[in-house]
């Protein structure tokens, strides 16, 4: 599943993985209830501005590098929104997109100016409160 970009206001507190959450398997968000549906539709203010610049990256004649990453223990929309917000802060990121697996490995597909440091993958999604699985 493909999750779409849609603004849905203010950035929650972080996220890390715990006992308690939206009932989806643990994700530590805090919700009140479950979002993990089969049809979720969720990203980032910093989601639609971080597509925007990576269009004019490529209208401008910049180069840019995509690279996917799978990641292990998203199963949310919350989930989703910590990963994209804290790749979206790596210094070049200008565009983060999640292949949402509930239950497996996500797909997350990352625009950049240059290729990106994975140890910075790692620490960013680390502090989302997620495992780096690999590069796809």
């Amino acid at each position: 599943m493909v999750i779409s970009p849609v603004s849905i206001g203010s950035a929650p507190a972080p996220v890390r993985q715990t006992d308690a959450g939206c009932g989806c398997g643990g994700c530590g968000c805090g919700a009140a209830e479950s979002t993990a549906t089969p049809e979720i539709a969720v990203a980032t203010e910093s989601t639609v501005t971080t597509q925007t610049a990576a269009a004019d990256q490529v209208e401008a004649g910049q180069s840019v590098t995509t690279t996917a990453y799978g990641v292990d223990g998203m199963t949310c929309g919350h989930c989703v929104k910590a990963v994209t917000e804290e790749l979206a802060a790596v210094s070049g990121v200008s565009d983060v997109a999640v292949d949402l697996v509930v239950g497996g490995t996500s797909t997350v597909t990352v625009t950049s100016a240059a290729p990106l440091d994975l140890a910075d993958v790692r620490a960013a999604l680390d502090e989302a409160g997620y495992e780096l699985a690999g590069q796809v």
